[in-house]
């Protein structure tokens, strides 16, 4: 963890309590920044600019499938809930609820809600839009053709889904899937290649008037018949910006974040604001066991874990702004974080140990081998991760395990890791702080519906435990949340046990804006980006 400075910082830690305390309101002045003259806050913006880049057409099935893509596309449609500080909030839905133990939902959609083309938007669009994406899943859905059992609409704006089966996660998946208009899509029978104008035609808050490819710049514009709060901001674009601290200096863009070296640039004057964002994104290792026998031996993970020293990876890749890894993957800040989980101090006199009773007893050149002469040396492949790469290729290094690094483009590499052509790699996202039923989508042999967003890295990696499969399976259809809790907490253990992936670290990021420019920005409970919410743009009550 970066020290604590006594600066004007919006220290936003997530509790481990039900974010009861989270994030807003909570900046606090030095004695230098009370002296001076402090600017004006201002709520609205005629015109917000961030930094670009190419997230693809932003359509709920053409997006690329990272954070920036979703949020983008998030401007556009709308959900039946939205996310806010602490949790779901009613949205298109005014008021929904859990029927026959949580077997249906019941949601009362908003009226006078108006597509970006005029028409109303009605309970025959939500019907649509759920059997719509169970049949073609959208990038950033959780829903499937497994998990709802039918869709009715039994009022004039009321619509009842009826699930398969219950589960605790049933509700946000529902209510985050976007809405999309009937009229648009229901000849559509491809809609990956749906590219049309048409296709970005939502009710959200914002219109998409300009798209480039090449440049990676959007244009948004408020929606003026927007059915719910009022735009702070009336237009936002991305812009390309070959370096962003510079370029926010220089007043190009708005809204930056920098690493702890950089913060003394603004620490101390008062027309800035520096806001630290809670440790949900970060880096983990991965093991393609089914193409790499050694790598299914748990003792031989354990030894990359003691061999891994997670501070140092900290200190020299992210200038002291993250925290450790956890062994049971979920983050200290995560509501169901287990804090008792087996951690691995790094030592090296530890990961000797266990290399040596797997029989990798000799070194050859540095490197450890078995009787057989297999040397323990691997391909470690990469996106933008170099410097991360190459000081875990020295940590290991120091066990007699070699590395070869293998840098690619992050698509590249993305595809590579999806097609299980790699032996390790290093792949950096958010979503840590999502519901924990995402250690069922990387973990269990028996997930049947884990949305689109990423394969089941379980398959993938050819990882595969029994015991902690059924417990994932079981937490996911436990309605009870105290419940739900303790087998959450036994499958960190047993994560931590068996380690089929490695959490690296998670990072902490630090965004610095004017306040006197705009100073609407938040946060949502699960996410570690001031940009990507979409209450950042609009009025709160």
């Amino acid at each position: 963890m970066p020290k604590k400075r006594s600066v004007k910082i919006i220290s936003l830690l997530v509790l481990l309590t039900f974010f009861s305390c989270l994030f807003y309101g909570c900046s606090k002045d030095n004695d230098n920044t009370a002296k001076a003259s402090k600017p004006e806050s201002k709520k609205t913006a005629d015109v917000i600019r961030l930094a670009g880049g190419n997230y693809g057409y932003l359509s709920p099935y053409a997006h690329y499938p990272r954070g920036p893509g979703s949020f983008k596309m998030r401007l556009i449609f709308d959900s039946l809930l939205e996310k806010d500080e602490k949790g779901y909030i009613p949205w298109l839905a005014e008021k929904y609820e859990s029927k026959e133990n949580g077997k249906q939902y019941l949601f009362t959609i908003r009226d006078n809600v108006k597509w970006h083309d005029g028409k109303p938007l009605t309970a025959e669009d939500v019907k649509f839009s759920f059997k719509y994406a169970c049949k073609h899943p959208m990038v950033s859905s959780s829903i499937s053709q497994n998990d709802i059992e039918k869709v009715e609409i039994v009022g004039d704006r009321q619509v009842l889904v009826t699930v398969k089966k219950p589960s605790a996660v049933m509700l946000g998946n529902l209510g985050t899937t976007r809405i999309i208009p009937k009229h648009i899509w229901e000849n559509v029978d491809n809609p990956k290649e749906f590219l049309d104008e048409e296709a970005v035609i939502g009710c959200g808050p914002y219109i998409l008037t300009d798209y480039s490819k090449e440049h990676g710049t959007y244009r948004f514009e408020a929606f003026k018949d927007y059915w719910g709060p009022k735009q702070r901001v009336k237009v936002i674009e991305f812009i390309p910006v070959s370096e962003a601290i510079l370029a926010f200096e220089q007043g190009e863009i708005d809204m930056t974040s920098v690493t702890p070296d950089v913060l003394p640039r603004f620490e101390n004057d008062p027309q800035y604001k520096i806001v630290e964002s809670p440790a949900f994104w970060g880096y983990r290792m991965i093991f393609n066991m089914g193409e790499t026998p050694v790598f299914r031996q748990k003792e031989f993970r354990q030894a990359i874990c003691y061999a891994l020293d997670k501070d140092d990876l900290i200190e020299k890749v992210q200038r002291g702004a993250g925290v450790p890894g956890s062994a049971g993957v979920l983050p200290p800040g995560h509501i169901m974080y287990n804090p008792n989980v087996k951690q691995y101090d790094h030592s090296i006199e530890k990961a000797v140990e266990l290399l040596e009773k797997l029989g990798y007893d000799k070194l050859k050149n540095g490197v450890r081998v078995n009787s057989k002469g297999e040397k323990l040396s691997f391909n470690l492949l990469v996106g933008g991760e170099v410097r991360l790469a190459e000081v875990i290729k020295e940590h290991l290094g120091k066990a007699g395990i070699e590395i070869n690094v293998q840098s690619v483009d992050g698509k590249t590499r993305d595809a590579r890791v999806n097609e299980n052509k790699y032996q390790l790699a290093i792949t950096g996202h958010g979503g840590w702080g999502n519901d924990a039923d995402y250690l069922r989508e990387r973990f269990s042999d028996d997930t049947t519906s884990s949305g689109s967003i990423s394969p089941n890295m379980a398959r993938f990696k050819g990882y595969s435990k029994p015991e902690l499969s059924q417990l994932l399976e079981k937490q996911f259809e436990t309605i009870d949340e105290n419940e739900r809790k303790k087998q959450i907490f036994e499958a960190q253990e047993l994560l931590a046990e068996d380690v089929p992936e490695i959490a690296l670290f998670y990072t902490i990021s630090y965004y610095v804006y004017k306040p006197e420019k705009y100073d609407g920005w938040m946060f949502m409970f699960d996410h570690h980006s001031l940009e990507h919410s979409k209450l950042s743009y609009l009025e709160r009550d």
